[in-house]
């Protein structure tokens, strides 16, 4: 579980992990949210909604490159 950690605040990954999460997430952000954004509803709930949907891509990108550097570590001899 430590060496998942320290992949997961690698800077490499986090990187790769915060360009997906903007792109992913702005991207659900208009689909979700779009019209309401629009005509000028924002309130507390609808933010916290947002960056939630800005944090999901970014937790799954970063689970998935820590995982994938994780295994090819074990497979090489």
């Amino acid at each position: 579980m430590g060496e998942f950690l320290a992949l997961y605040f690698e800077k490499s990954i986090v990187k790769r992990a915060s360009i997906t999460a903007v792109v992913v997430g702005a991207i659900m952000t208009v689909i979700n949210h779009g019209d309401a954004l629009l005509k000028g509803h924002l309130d507390g709930t609808r933010l916290l909604k947002i960056i939630l949907t800005i944090l999901v891509p970014y937790i799954v990108s970063t689970i998935s490159s820590a995982s994938t550097v994780l295994v090819m570590r074990k497979e090489q001899p």
